[in-house]
């Protein structure tokens, strides 16, 4: 992920990246909804580094390896809510392996320790218990995560804050991210016109959707922003 992408972020939100998403026809892929910060505040975006867990740290050691500095960890234990699988050091040799965070399909434990380090982690919660099993390592174990219902691989960019996490294709950040900025602006202009006293109603002159869908049941709020969307910001 280039240096451009990570500091056009820093003035985007999630929601606006997956607003982006939509309107450059890109899959919305956001993580499960638990999926949230160690840190309130924290943000993190990166290229995914994808390891999956069956047990054991070594599997995280070897995603070091391959990562590139400001890459994200990106560990798949199934949803687990039995056993934490991500601790303190394997945080710590992160930040010392030049990863920009974790992102977690399971638990995390250590939590005082990993605040302290200060790398982004972003899981469904903690659990003092680690594994309590070694499993078979499966075939590309290093070549792709599942978080949720989505499959991310080193061709995904992963993107977090504190609504969540979503993953962008690489080759589709570039566009997702115009479009995202584009989005932000006119919601901003919006905000400010609503402050200002004009409701949002009134900006998207909702009177006349609803008379025309009054006479045209079938009518959605959709059509007339197409419609009229040369004379209103949407």
């Amino acid at each position: 992920m280039s240096a451009e992408s990570l500091a056009r972020f820093a003035a985007l939100t999630t929601a606006h990246v997956a607003d982006g998403c939509i309107r450059a026809g890109v899959p919305v892929r956001c993580g499960p909804a638990g999926l949230r910060a160690v840190v309130q505040g924290d943000r993190l975006a990166g290229r995914v580094a994808p390891a999956r867990h069956v047990g054991s740290v070594d599997v995280f050691l070897e995603a070091y390896e391959l990562a590139e500095p400001g890459d994200v960890l990106v560990v798949d234990n199934g949803g687990r809510v039995d056993e934490s699988c991500v601790g303190d050091l394997a945080v710590l040799e992160a930040r010392a392996a030049g990863l920009s965070g974790v992102v977690i399909w399971g638990l995390h434990r250590d939590t005082a320790d990993v605040r302290e380090i200060g790398l982004p982690l972003f899981s469904l919660g903690s659990l003092p218990t680690g594994p309590l099993r070694l499993d078979a390592r499966p075939d590309g174990a290093l070549a792709s995560a599942q978080v949720g219902e989505w499959t991310v691989t080193r061709d995904d960019v992963v993107f977090g804050d504190e609504d969540g996490v979503l993953f962008v294709p690489s080759s589709r950040v570039s566009e997702v991210l115009d479009a995202a900025e584009a989005i932000r602006d006119t919601e901003r202009r919006q905000a400010d016109r609503i402050r200002a006293g004009e409701t949002l109603r009134d900006q998207l002159r909702f009177t006349e959707f609803l008379a025309r869908r009054q006479e045209q049941p079938g009518w959605t709020l959709r059509d007339h922003l197409r419609e009229v969307g040369g004379a209103i910001e949407v």
